[in-house]
């Protein structure tokens, strides 16, 4: 006869955290009132994790009602790249928008280089986009590195410049 114990209640409210589910950090109306994207160009969902200036982690469930998947592709839908892309530079823009001292302006795509994309992301999926604030250059340009994975596998990277117009 086995026996089941169970575990210790953790002694710290740090373990604690880290043993909950992810938390919403940012609702999707939150981030209509930080980005001018609106629908069907609005690709993140919500932010769940945040460190201001710094990073952001967003999550874009993927729907097969989405517009794109009419014709890309019948019968084998898949979510292009290019959106993928865009779906972490709004994340971005997220982080690049909460930078101490930013007061108003609009952050926009400016270019990429090094992006690679390694699995096909397809409806159904969940994709969880990290971005992470690589340089700043005075307060009008920065640099981004952003990964899209789908259940811890690498669906895409990239880094991303952006440039602030007023």
């Amino acid at each position: 006869m086995s026996v089941i114990t169970e575990s210790p209640l953790p002694e710290t409210t740090e373990t604690l955290e880290a043993t909950l589910p992810p938390k919403t950090v940012l609702t999707v109306e939150e981030i209509q009132k930080l980005l001018p994207h609106r629908y069907p160009f609005a690709l993140v969902d919500r932010i769940i994790d945040y460190v201001p200036g710094q990073k952001a982690v967003g999550l874009k469930n993927v729907s097969f009602n989405e517009p794109h998947f009419q014709g890309h592709f019948p019968g084998r839908p898949l979510m292009p790249g290019v959106l993928i892309v865009e779906a972490m530079a709004q994340v971005g823009g997220i982080v690049m928008t909460q930078m101490p001292g930013f007061d108003g302006g609009l952050f926009v795509f400016a270019g990429i280089d090094k992006a690679r994309f390694r699995r096909p992301v397809v409806p159904g999926d969940q994709l969880v986009m990290t971005v992470e604030l690589l340089r700043l250059k005075g307060r009008r340009f920065g640099k981004m590195y952003g990964r899209a994975e789908v259940e811890g596998q690498l669906a895409a990277e990239a880094e991303m410049l952006f440039s602030l117009i007023e």
